[in-house]
């Protein structure tokens, strides 16, 4: 089993230095998809409330036979549970959904600034958080606009920022106010969801003088830009070699190759993008 290093939270909080995603997968899937991935490694596992699989991820990690305390479970609120009330309701289902008593980390999935309830929503994050319900809290899709509104109406900066982050959408201006705000970024769709990244000729060219796989290339790239991927693979050879990338290191140039990949945005605008 590969060893994966830990990042220390800002919070102090220790978590592995890459995660296992859940996105899309549903139903019995979900399950022994998950199952295998802890079975190759993957300690830290993230969920949503939107992606309608917390039963599933949970039955998971209840089943795996390893222990609670060593797997990471991250969920994240969901825009229409967003406001104080509803945020310390909303979790409440999402844990008895996953079957725990904590959840070590959870998120607000997006800021839906038109709603203007994020700064609510981030104070009953708080709270549950003092109660020991939630080890460490974050956020997903926030700008530094969305960030510095919660720190400075509640004086509490989120552990991490989940962001759209790969090779042909690198984001430095987010990445460097997460680091600024001592805010670890965590990258969704690490590996560009299907839009060709692992093919490009750049990536498979850097694969080949590594003798690594495409996504580990990729992967790589993450961690060393200090970001914390999160990868889905539904295969379990493909799980176990998504860990496998710190045995190597990409050149300062191979990581600049594959930063001028740039292209733009697969996901939403969180300035706009609207999930209820």
């Amino acid at each position: 089993m590969n060893t994966v290093p830990s990042r220390v939270l800002s919070d102090g909080a220790t978590i592995p230095a890459v995660g296992f995603g859940t996105y899309p997968l549903s139903g019995s899937d979900a399950e022994s998809v998950v199952r295998d991935a802890i079975a190759a490694g993957h300690r830290l596992i993230d969920t949503a409330a939107g992606y309608g699989n917390e039963a599933e991820v949970g039955r998971a990690v209840a089943t795996s036979g390893v222990p609670r305390e060593e797997v990471f479970l991250m969920t994240k609120l969901r825009g229409r549970d967003q406001g104080y009330e509803r945020t310390l309701a909303a979790f409440e289902e999402s844990a008895a959904r996953l079957g725990v008593d904590y959840v070590d980390i959870y998120l607000i999935h997006w800021p839906l600034p038109r709603l203007d309830a994020y700064a609510d929503s981030w104070r009953a994050m708080i709270k549950l958080r003092e109660e020991g319900r939630i080890r460490s809290i974050g956020v997903s899709n926030f700008t530094p606009v969305h960030l510095d509104r919660l720190s400075e109406e509640t004086g509490v900066v989120p552990s991490v920022n989940q962001i759209e982050l790969h090779p042909n959408f690198t984001q430095p201006g987010q990445r460097d106010a997460d680091a600024a705000r001592s805010i670890a970024t965590m990258s969704w769709g690490p590996l560009g969801r299907g839009s060709g990244i692992l093919a490009d000729p750049v990536v498979t060219g850097l694969a080949r003088a590594h003798g690594v796989t495409p996504a580990q290339a990729v992967l790589r790239w993450h961690v060393q830009l200090g970001a914390i991927p999160i990868a889905k693979s539904a295969t379990p050879e493909r799980q176990r070699a998504n860990l496998d990338i710190f045995g190597f290191e990409l050149t300062a140039d191979e990581v600049a190759a594959l930063s001028g990949l740039e292209r733009g945005r697969l996901g939403g605008d969180p300035d706009t993008y609207e999930e209820f």
